[in-house]
């Protein structure tokens, strides 16, 4: 079988960290998010190729990512797009890559900027022994939570209804953006699209096919999380780190507390600061602050200054309240 790693957001509700790199290459302890995909699709002999679907502003990045990387089965499938407006939807975007990339096999779609804590071989096992569509779903024990992701009932293994962001959801169950599909259900994609449609989430395809055959949920406990925002990229660095720290040897602290779950990036220069829940980049410096719960980019430069729930991008300069 064939992979599709999804990878063309723009992540907006991340900017400015994520201006100017995809969200799938924030780091997670020594890795990133989407290299730990990559790392289990590496190591699974089911999986022949994996295509990296990604949009045109990103592609040199990813480029110069996989090439640096010794990850052997990934390759690009570029998107010709280079901002939001001009996407096409998950789903129109999939059906084209089957397409140009001639795509006759059985497929796993799994998005770029998921944090997952179960095996995706165990899920793989499972689509083979149903030998159906497989959706992997995820209690988020909130039902505001679920509002945002398509809502799946079951019967059994079954799933008997699927609703994309309900506006009043029944339970808590949801699907995470990770699917196994047969080659005979991929060749319903046209069809769905050419009926009008939505082409965005690839759960609206789900809701749409799990009316005309047999669709399964493979359910997990653990941990899960959809990297979109600069909270759960903070809640997915914490889950990691496990209320431990991760500092760069190459980092210089001077009368600096490293609190819990944070992440200090190479050549960074931490002065007189307290840190909480942080991440920051290489080669920033703060000096005199206390900073919790933030994402400061790299090459940024910050003095006499508390910060709670901030997104500081790329070299900025902010002292005594003054920024540039």
């Amino acid at each position: 079988m064939k992979a599709v790693v999804l990878a063309g957001g723009y992540a907006t509700r991340m900017w400015p960290i994520t201006k100017h790199r995809p969200k799938m290459f924030l780091p997670i302890g020594e890795s990133t998010v989407i290299d730990r995909i990559f790392s289990e699709l590496e190591a699974d002999d089911r999986i022949e190729e994996v295509y990296v679907s990604t949009n045109e502003r990103f592609a040199p990045d990813f480029e110069a990512h996989l090439a640096d990387s010794e990850f052997e089965k990934p390759q690009l499938s570029i998107e010709e797009t280079t901002e939001e407006d001009d996407k096409f939807g998950v789903v129109g975007a999939l059906a084209q890559l089957i397409d140009r990339e001639n795509v006759d096999d059985d497929l796993l779609v799994i998005a770029g900027d998921n944090l997952i804590s179960f095996d995706i071989d165990e899920f793989l096992d499972e689509f083979e022994r149903r030998a159906a569509p497989t959706l992997a779903a995820y209690d988020v024990g909130s039902r505001e939570k679920a509002t945002s992701y398509g809502l799946v009932e079951l019967e059994g293994d079954r799933v008997v209804d699927f609703q994309e962001k309900p506006d009043d959801p029944k339970s808590t169950l949801v699907s995470i953006a990770c699917y196994a599909f047969p080659q005979d259900s991929l060749s319903l994609l046209p069809t769905y699209l050419e009926d009008g449609n939505n082409p965005d989430e690839p759960g609206w395809f789900v809701q749409w096919l799990q009316n005309r055959e047999d669709t399964y949920a493979f359910t997990f406990e653990g941990a899960w999380f959809d990297i979109g925002t600069p909270e759960s990229y903070l809640d997915a660095v914490a889950w990691h780190l496990d209320g431990d720290s991760l500092v760069a040897d190459s980092a210089t602290l001077e009368d600096a507390t490293i609190g819990e779950n944070v992440h200090v990036m190479d050549g960074v220069t931490l002065a007189d600061t307290d840190l909480e829940h942080t991440v920051i980049f290489p080669d920033a410096t703060v000096r005199n602050g206390d900073i919790r719960r933030s994402i400061i980019d790299q090459g940024t430069h910050i003095e006499e200054l508390d910060l709670a729930g901030a997104l500081i991008g790329a070299h900025t300069t902010i002292t005594n309240g003054s920024d540039r």
